[in-house]
Parts: C-alpha cells; structure tokens; sequence
C-alpha cells in the first residue's frame, strides 16, 4: 500500500508542476521562474503540511524524487506547451484527479497523527490546495482557491468521505480510494457545471479598509 501511495504521490506532483509551469508561462517569467512555480505548486502543499505536523525534515526533502519529477515535469511543460495547451480539458482532468490524490494522502497522515476531524479537513485541504495558495501569491494573484475555484471545498468532501470511511472500520487503503474518488468527481462535476461557492457582493460606496476596524 505504501508504494501505491508513493507513486500517487509522485503522480499527483507532476500534475501540479505542470499548473505551475503554466502560471509562469501566463506571466512570462524566465526559466528559474518555471522551475521556482513548478517546484511551489507540486511539493508545496505537503512541505506545508509537514511542517504544521512537525514532520521534520518534510518528506520532499527526505526524497528528492520529488524535487527531481517536478523539475523535469516543468521543464518538458515548458518546452511543450504548445502541445500541451491544445489538450488542456484532459490536462484539467488529471489535475483534478491530483487533487483526489493530495486530498487523500493530506487527510490520511493527519488521521495518522491523531489529529481531530477539523485537523483533518485542514491537513487534507493544505496538502491540495496549500502550493498553489503560495504560487498565485508569488505571481500578485488573489488565490484561486477562494475566489474561483471549487478546489478548497471539493478537498473538504473528499476528506469527509475518508473520515466517513474509516468510521466504520474500514481499513485505510479503502478510505484513500473513496477520498479520492470523492474529490475528483466533485471537482469534474464543478468544473463541467461551472458550480461555485457563492461570492460576497462589493458595496459601491464603501471605500474602507480593515484599517478602519481597528481600535
């Protein structure tokens, strides 16, 4: 079970490298750019997550495979792109499926350290979503996470399925299955039917900051 979940694993970073790689592309950085979004977005979730545990060092760093699968995964985007951007809606079905997969591995080793069901959905969440949170900040773009996207709350159904799971005694490696399974139909579903969180409205007249909430 163990290497199923690490080949997952790598699977899923290799998907994400190739988003950031495209993130530069659209702001045109150079090649340490590509290389920088590539490496945030892949391995940047789980080394986020790592470090909230106090799992130390993270395991990307224990493994460079990590480090060396995003790196070659970015730059062959970057050479391809292209190619790559005339077959996007699969490229976006495989990412959805990274996120199933981060989801899964994210919720699973919160349960692991004993974490309660919010730490849970947390772990799961930032494992997914926590590198590109980081990249779209890099790039002076509000995170679409919270403000398109229906990554975070598709994250948060696959960590309840794995939590749901478990509850009934179930061993881990069927709860992974479902968490997965559960994020990435959620997230493909969304994606078809542009579902989406509703959004708060502006209100025209009000030029305020939170500054001026403060005492």
């Amino acid at each position: 079970m163990f290497d199923s979940i690490f080949f997952l694993d790598i699977f899923g970073s290799a998907v994400f490298a190739v988003a950031g790689t495209f993130k530069a592309i659209k702001h045109e950085l150079d090649i340490l750019g590509v290389i920088t979004l590539a490496l945030i977005t892949g391995v940047g979730g789980g080394i986020l997550r790592d470090l909230l545990l106090g799992d130390a060092p993270p395991a990307a760093f224990r493994d460079e495979t990590y480090f060396i699968v995003c790196i070659i995964s970015g730059l062959a985007a970057a050479v391809l792109a292209s190619r790559i951007a005339r077959v996007w809606k699969l490229v976006k079905v495989f990412d959805a499926l990274g996120l199933g997969v981060f989801t899964a591995i994210g919720a699973a080793k919160g349960m692991e350290y004993g974490l309660g069901y919010v730490g849970i959905l947390l772990t799961g969440a930032i494992t997914a979503t926590g590198g590109g949170m980081i990249r779209d900040v890099l790039v002076r773009e509000i995170p679409s996470v919270i403000s398109r996207d229906f990554y975070a709350t598709a994250s948060f159904l696959g960590s309840i399925a794995l939590i749901a799971v478990v509850s009934t005694g179930a061993e881990e490696g069927p709860a992974i299955i479902a968490a997965i399974v559960v994020t990435t139909v959620v997230r493909l579903v969304a994606m078809k039917t542009g579902l989406a969180l509703p959004k708060v409205k502006r209100i025209p007249w009000f030029r305020g900051t939170s500054e001026d909430s403060e005492g």
